[in-house]
Order: structure tokens, then C-alpha cells, then sequence
């Protein structure tokens, strides 16, 4: 890998946009058009929103309630399950593929199917096109449970690059402060989160991550409508086709935790920014938080990066 200080400063994008909901081949399209564009903007990484392939399911119940499911909600999850994707699988290759078209970083939330079961995951693919990772979520939020497995510290991952060390935590992830611990002892310097909170408390939060881990922060949500949603689908915000579903805030951060762009409101974007990682090296000089600001004589945190299988065959006994 190139040295931080070497590298030079380059162009990070935030790519705010919906999914064609339930529609994988449709959205994997509209990824590879704005892949395009935010390369022709000069990006060098391009980080997409949590579940972007093949949507975030905002406002649906999937028909549960305290001890019952309804039949509805059962076609709803089969519905939303074929459209997830397999990692690797076909849709990998093609986000690949769109990776190499345009020499770019893609780093992509996705539903990935395993199994029976959904994950939350993000993908990172390097600029030849190769898979070069992923993260599932370990603690989906709340009504995600219900959709979604949990993750485990394998996949905590932070992948050295062409442009540094690359690391995503997704969504409400962000509250754990062990898991950002994790991230800021591996040495994270891009640190995406992909996300579907819009509130006005999620850029603070940002700010925070990338003060507290001396990092530049890129966090990107859709912005979405109901008419990104396929004709049936009930969700509680409402059926009319303008009503907003996820209101974006896509933003990029630096490490002194001074936004650089966004918050973004407004509709589908592709907001920029230059990362310096210079700047990260300036900000540590006062507080290093895994390093000459820790206390490992009073706190340590200890993590667990082993898979955790449900099924482990028996060692075989020695004969």
C-alpha cells in the first residue's frame, strides 16, 4: 500500500439517490449511471446508501405483530428476499465490472442473501473490478431485526488502499462506541456510513465520529419517494407518489469534524469533496484516540473477529 503521506489529495463522492425498490437489475442500471457520472465529476470513490441494492423497506411492518404474521407480510419478505443478492453472485460482477468501467472505488450497501437469511451489508470493489470485502451490520434497528440477521467481528472490516484505509459501519451502528473503537484501532481513515436516518441529529453524529476518530466520514442515505416503489407497497408515510420516504442528508466530514458538503435535503445528488489524508495526520497530533489519548492501563476492549457458525462440524477423533 502507498503511504498516507504520499498519497495525494483526491475527490470522494456521496451518491444520493433511491433504488428502484424490489427491482435488483433496474437498480444495479441506475448504479452503474451514477457510477458514471461521479467519476466524471473526477471521484476516485463513490460510497452508495445503506441498501441501496435492492432498497430499504422504510415504513413496511411485513404483516407482524406481537405473535402473529399475516400471510401478506410472508409475500412481502419472499418478495423483498428475491431480491436480494448473493455475495459473490452475479451482481457482484456486474458492480465490478461498473468499477472498472469507470477506474473508481465503489463502496455499496446491499441486501445480501445467505441461506434463509437477509444481512444489511456494505461491498467494497476496487477500480480493476475485483470484490475486495464487505461489512454486514451486527445490530440492525429495531423493525430490521425482524428482516434482517445480525452480523458478527468477522467482517469488521478495514481494507488498505490506493487512497488509504477504507472501513464502513452502517447506520445506528455509529451509537455503538466499542464497534467505532474497533474501527479507530485498525486505523480507519475513510470511514463511510451508509445509512437511512435523515434526521437533523445524524450530521452532529458525523461530525462527532470524525472528531472523536480523527477521520474524514462520508455518510450517504437515500432520497427517496413513494413513487420509487413499486404500486402495491403500503408504507405508513402514505401513498401519495410525491410523498418523501427517506429525505437524504448525505455528507462528507473532516477529520477536525467541519462539514465539507451537505447536509443534502433536496433530492437525489451526487455531492464531492477533496480528502486530504494529510489533514488526518494534523488532527491526531492533538488526539489519538486508540493511541496517545488512550488509557490502556484503566480501559481495553477486547473483540471477538471469529465467525460465528451456527453449525461446527466435530474434529474428527484420531485414529
Amino acid at each position: 500500500m502507498t503511504k498516507m503521506n504520499t498519497i495525494p489529495p483526491f475527490t470522494a463522492a456521496v451518491v444520493q439517490a433511491a433504488s428502484i425498490a424490489f427491482d435488483c437489475a433496474r437498480t444495479l442500471e441506475k448504479l452503474r449511471a451514477l457510477a458514471a457520472d461521479a467519476a466524471k465529476r473526477g471521484a476516485r470513490l463513490a460510497l452508495f446508501p445503506e441498501a441501496f441494492v435492492s432498497g430499504y423497506p422504510s415504513g413496511a411492518d411485513f404483516g407482524a405483530r406481537v405473535g402473529v404474521r399475516s400471510r401478506e407480510g410472508r409475500e412481502l419478505f419472499r418478495r423483498y428476499f428475491e431480491s436480494a443478492i448473493d455475495v459473490p453472485g452475479p451482481a457482484t460482477e456486474f458492480i465490478g465490472k461498473v468499477a472498472a468501467e469507470n477506474r473508481i472505488y465503489l463502496v455499496v450497501g446491499v441486501i445480501e442473501r445467505n441461506g434463509g437469511t437477509l444481512y444489511c451489508t456494505v461491498l467494497f470493489f476496487g477500480p480493476e473490478g475485483r470484490l475486495l470485502g464487505k461489512h454486514r451490520k451486527v445490530m440492525p434497528t429495531a423493525m430490521e431485526r425482524l428482516i434482517w440477521g445480525f452480523g458478527d467481528g468477522s467482517t469488521l472490516t478495514v481494507l488498505d488502499s490506493e487512497l488509504g484505509k477504507l472501513g464502513a459501519v452502517i447506520c445506528w451502528e455509529n451509537y455503538m462506541p466499542l464497534l467505532r473503537t474497533a474501527m479507530y484501532a485498525k486505523g480507519v481513515q475513510i470511514y463511510c456510513a451508509p445509512t437511512a436516518d435523515g434526521r437533523a441529529t445524524w450530521l452532529p453524529t458525523m461530525q462527532h465520529v470524525a472528531l472523536e476518530g480523527r477521520c474524514f466520514v462520508l455518510s450517504c442515505n437515500q432520497f427517496s419517494r413513494r413513487r420509487d416503489f413499486p404500486d402495491d407497497y403500503r408504507p405508513i408515510q402514505g401513498s401519495a407518489p410525491e410523498t418523501v420516504i427517506s429525505r437524504g442528508g448525505s455528507c462528507i466530514v473532516n477529520p477536525l469534524g467541519e462539514v465539507l458538503t451537505g447536509p443534502a435535503f433536496e433530492g437525489e445528488c451526487i455531492l464531492c469533496a477533496e480528502i486530504d489524508l494529510a489533514e488526518i495526520t494534523r488532527g491526531k497530533y492533538d488526539f489519538d484516540v486508540t493511541g496517545h489519548y488512550a488509557r490502556p492501563d484503566l480501559f481495553r476492549l477486547e473483540v471477538n473477529e471469529q465467525p460465528m457458525l451456527p453449525v461446527v462440524p466435530a474434529a474428527k477423533p484420531k485414529t
